[in-house]
């Protein structure tokens, strides 16, 4: 599913998307991944393709989707000298005592549904895709 000029709040496919992840930062892409345990697959992902503003923690929990504010809106636009085509925001439960305000404003968001294993399994079916390590702006592979 493509987002292209989200400026609402993104509906998610029915599914238990409790525990959040990001999983891969860099200038092509900023990917967040959802599911109710994360350590052994997840059936979603959020794709921020091109992403050129980013204001969230690494992990998360519960995140209630909803349309960015005018204020936001007004934020990002001056930070990044115009509109981008995408803007996707969020309250996050970060492990904090309050919920943490997230944004992120990107070239497009797609939203992909499929299982996605996170550790190697003999017999995995051809609809289920392995992704064995995860990477980060300037790190190195991490184990998913």
């Amino acid at each position: 599913m493509d987002v292209e000029g989200a400026r609402a709040a993104i509906q998610l496919p029915e599914g238990s998307w409790w525990e959040w992840d990001v999983v891969a930062w860099d200038s092509g892409q900023l990917r967040l991944l959802p599911g109710h345990d994360l350590a052994y697959r997840h059936g979603l992902e959020l794709v921020s393709g091109d992403p050129v503003f980013v204001s969230c923690p690494p992990a998360f929990h519960d995140p209630p989707f909803r349309a960015p504010s005018p204020d936001e809106l007004l934020r990002v636009t001056r930070q990044l000298g115009g509109k981008p085509p995408v803007v996707v925001a969020f309250e996050a439960d970060a492990g904090g005592q309050e919920p943490v305000s997230c944004l992120i404003a990107a070239e497009r968001l797609d939203i992909v549904q499929e299982t996605v294993l996170r550790y190697w399994r003999e017999n995995a079916g051809s609809d289920q895709s392995l992704r064995p390590s995860v990477r980060f702006p300037d790190q190195q592979a991490v184990s998913g």
